[in-house]
């Protein structure tokens, strides 16, 4: 082949090769804009658009959290430019070493920010917010952010509603990438237990960026923008001006006041004290240290994370048993002689009081060696093969009322309490070297045996309901929210209807036979209204002994149910009758004719009693 033939061959075979080139460049940059967009993508960076977090109202539509407008300033530290530290200082009102060392800190850390932007203040001033927005572009790097915080119209349930704050690192990898640093959540209460529902979804805006990550404008003139969705509103069981009353009924006291409505299960009150005023809820970091040194722990919801021995309000429970199982009947009388004689000079004691009672009568006066006949006739029934088979039946009857066990309640970080089994005696005494006298103080809520106060109300709102009771819940189905549909089915007790009445009688005439006759809850007596309790004192190794009532009514067609705990508040009558009665009035009667004990209750001050861990 000749010079020439070669060399046109070669001509060709290089305008080929410059055609299939200049066809690949078209089909990227003009028809197929996939690597454009990649490119695009790697000169963007995007801005978060938080939701707004829903509203929690209280059952008659009163807003217990809503939402306001807080003001951050931001940063981009691989976007800081040379600046004037100190104008910026003056603009933002902090001393000039703040700005170095945040920037010093950022700038260690500069590997693992990367191109994102961190918040250098939080909630500064709306002033200073607008003065800082006038001057930003004098700053490249820094930046504003508007975002919503917490907001508390009503001072009613800081422990309840729980508070938001931002995530840790452990957060993040604990929920599996959902969420962000920077990101909030709520971290107690209702705000932790429904953070799914109160959250929404975050949007984002997305700008472009130059060779020197100055940003320049919206990508695709926002085209590509995702708008934040808010989250759901949230419905709350509360009763807003019911919860605000039983906060100031035990202001200065510590302990827990619980009230339910039988016929639903709802939660109208969950009162924990001391607690959490919700002013400092909405810039909790700023109160936490004082907070989490207080010793009296005011974070800690009494109401369902401590367990206490019931006392005397436990011979309910009792009582019921025995008509169960038939060694009990209302007739039935039983000496008591200061307190129930037991083996060689042993005595569990009791106040004065007429002897021989019934049944009625020992619910009245809250006889404690009735109840020690009763359960010793329970613990030795002939049925049983021996004491411990009947201490099991025992505890299951007792479990069947919520005790023993977590209710199921839809509020976080609930206790399940202590009911002993024959294994607990087993284990402290050795196999049959045990019996019904050993365990006796098991018949007056004492021993081993420990509740909350939610399941004290869930024992209230049980005998209110005849035997059944629903299980406790704080949070009402609303549009976009459901609950859980075992919410609305009746948890019945292994004992049969027929017999609550007979206790009731006895309740109601505790509440109402007057002193004189031997009422030990008279304190609660409210005109008009048949309110049924039983009052109870529960030996407390840590002082004086602790308080404790629960009522309902009216005795039919019952609408609220309710147990009080004070702790070292000696009595029940003294203290958790007449509050828990206050809150049955006020609930009932929308307001509060006796003033003098409201005044009493209220300006009482216990915590010197109180011993602080």
């Amino acid at each position: 082949m000749t010079g020439d033939g070669r060399h046109i061959r070669l001509l060709i075979g290089l305008g080929a090769m410059t055609l299939l080139l200049l066809g690949k460049i078209f089909s990227l940059q003009i028809v197929d804009d996939r690597y454009k967009e990649d490119a695009d993508r790697n000169s963007t960076i995007y801005e978060t658009i938080y939701p707004t977090r829903g509203v929690i109202y209280d059952r008659n539509g009163e807003i217990l959290v809503g939402n306001k407008v807080a003001y951050d300033i931001l940063v981009s530290p691989r976007e800081v430019q040379a600046f004037d530290t100190v104008a910026l200082a003056t603009v933002l009102g902090v001393e000039p070493a703040f700005i170095r060392s945040k920037l010093d800190e950022y700038r260690k850390r500069r590997s693992s920010i990367g191109f994102q932007a961190v918040t250098m203040m939080r909630m500064v001033p709306s002033e200073t917010y607008m003065r800082f927005d006038e001057v930003k572009y004098k700053f490249p790097g820094f930046r504003g952010q508007v975002r919503g915080i917490r907001d508390y119209p009503v001072n009613a349930g800081g422990n309840l509603l729980g508070y938001v704050s931002e995530v840790n690192q452990d957060y993040i990898n604990s929920h599996g990438g959902e969420y962000r640093s920077g990101d909030y959540a709520g971290m107690t209460g209702i705000e932790a237990a429904r953070e799914k529902d109160l959250r929404g979804e975050k949007g984002y805006h997305i700008y472009l960026r130059n060779s020197r990550n100055q940003i320049e404008q919206p990508y695709k003139d926002g085209a590509e923008d995702k708008e934040a969705i808010p989250g759901h509103d949230i419905v709350t069981t509360i009763d807003a001006a019911l919860q605000q009353y039983g906060q100031e009924l035990m202001q200065n006291k510590v302990g827990s006041i619980v009230a339910i409505e039988p016929e639903t299960g709802e939660i109208l009150a969950l009162v924990s004290s001391p607690g959490v005023d919700v002013s400092q809820l909405a810039d909790i970091g700023k109160y936490w240290n004082e907070i989490s040194q207080n010793p009296y722990k005011p974070m800690y919801n009494r109401a369902v994370q401590a367990s206490y021995p019931p006392g005397s309000v436990f011979k309910l429970v009792n009582g019921l048993i025995g008509l169960q199982e038939g060694v009990l009947k209302p007739e039935y009388m039983y000496p008591c002689s200061k307190g129930y004689h037991f083996g060689a000079g042993h005595k569990l004691g009791c106040h004065g009081h007429k002897s021989p009672l019934n049944m009625e009568e020992s619910i009245m006066m809250s006889c404690n060696a009735y109840y020690c006949y009763v359960l010793k006739n329970i613990l030795d029934n002939r049925k049983y093969d021996s004491v411990a088979d009947g201490l099991d039946a025992w505890h299951e009857y007792v479990e069947s009322f919520g005790f023993g066990r977590k209710l199921g309640s839809d509020f976080p970080a609930e206790l399940a309490g202590s009911i002993p089994t024959s294994k607990t005696y087993n284990r402290a005494y050795g196999r049959g070297r045990w019996n019904s006298t050993t365990v006796i103080s098991l018949s007056i809520g004492q021993g081993e045996i420990l509740a909350t106060p939610m399941h004290l109300a869930n024992l209230c709102a049980t005998i209110a309901n005849r035997g059944h009771y629903y299980i406790p819940h704080i949070i009402k189905a609303s549009e976009g929210v459901e609950i859980d549909p075992r919410f609305t089915e009746p948890q019945y007790t292994k004992v049969d209807t027929v017999h609550f009445p007979k206790l009731i009688r006895g309740m109601w005439r505790a509440v109402n036979s007057g002193a004189g006759m031997g009422g030990t809850a008279w304190i609660a007596h409210i005109d008009s209204l048949d309110v049924c309790g039983k009052t109870g004192t529960a030996q407390n190794p840590r002082g004086a002994d602790n308080s404790v009532f629960i009522c309902f009514a009216p005795m039919d067609h019952p609408k609220i149910a309710i147990a009080a705990y004070v702790e070292n508040g000696g009595f029940g009558a003294t203290y958790a009758a007449p509050m828990a009665s206050l809150m049955v009035e006020k609930y009932l009667k929308g307001s509060v004719k006796r003033t003098d004990l409201e005044k009493r209750m209220k300006e009482a001050n216990l915590m010197s009693r109180v011993k602080k861990d």
